[in-house]
């Protein structure tokens, strides 16, 4: 069978390259890459306005630096600007697609979207972790300094702080006490797994429906889609 690739001093026959395809896990980003170039080919897209937007945003503003970029991503002016028109497709077919959907996945996953800056002692000893409780709520001693000496993860280098992040982050049970919380509430050590944690809450910061969120959404969705599709699509060899 004739070699159809060189890499180096080894030449690779199709049935060799489809083997190292599946040896090495490629086949199924080779397969998300295929069913996108088959949802995009409808689309009708200016090639010369698709390489403008692409050039500016890589901030590609002269020849020369468009020459640059080329010669260090190893592309030719042609395929520079086939890659540009992709891109734009793609976005497109986002927009089509998910544009009107958006702002309602927002609402469903807004929950997870909004964002916490909060504090967090952990110790694997109830006794302990009941002790601190009382110097936080009845002493009225410093979160930090008690989270500096006694926390038993890496949140005791920060005095306990962590964030801010999105409240889908932390465990499922902390997210949910930091979700009904406000601002400043102690609660007091409650078990998960191995430790008992106390949390409180210094910051709430809601998520907002703008549009680098929207983009984040409709990558998301396009995301959620291809990973569906390709699961879905067959993929056999045509070889004898």
């Amino acid at each position: 069978m004739a070699a159809v690739l060189k890499i180096g001093d080894s030449e690779l026959d199709i049935r060799t390259l489809l083997e190292q395809l599946h040896q090495h896990q490629l086949l199924p980003r080779l397969v998300q890459e295929v069913v996108i170039d088959q949802a995009i080919e409808p689309i009708d897209y200016d090639p010369e306005e698709a390489y403008k937007m692409f050039c500016n945003q890589r901030k590609l503003l002269t020849s020369e630096q468009r020459e640059a970029w080329q010669v260090q991503n190893q592309l030719t002016p042609e395929q520079a600007q086939r890659l540009a028109l992709r891109e734009a497709k793609i976005a497109e077919f986002k927009e089509q697609t998910w544009g009107s959907q958006t702002e309602s996945y927002f609402l469903e996953r807004k929950i997870n979207l909004d964002r916490v800056l909060y504090s967090l002692i952990r110790t694997k000893d109830p006794s302990l972790a009941q002790e601190l409780y009382f110097r936080l709520n009845d002493d009225g001693e410093s979160f930090a300094d008690l989270a500096r000496h006694y926390s038993e993860g890496q949140e005791a280098q920060t005095g306990g702080l962590i964030g801010p992040v999105e409240l889908g982050v932390p465990h499922p049970m902390i997210g949910r006490m930091l979700s009904v919380s406000q601002a400043g509430q102690l609660w007091s050590p409650t078990p998960i797994g191995e430790w008992y944690v106390i949390t409180r809450l210094e910051k709430f910061v809601p998520a907002q429906f703008d549009e680098p969120m929207r983009q984040r959404l409709l990558d998301e969705l396009f995301k959620k889609w291809l990973q569906e599709t390709t699961q879905t699509t067959v993929v056999q060899p045509l070889l004898s």
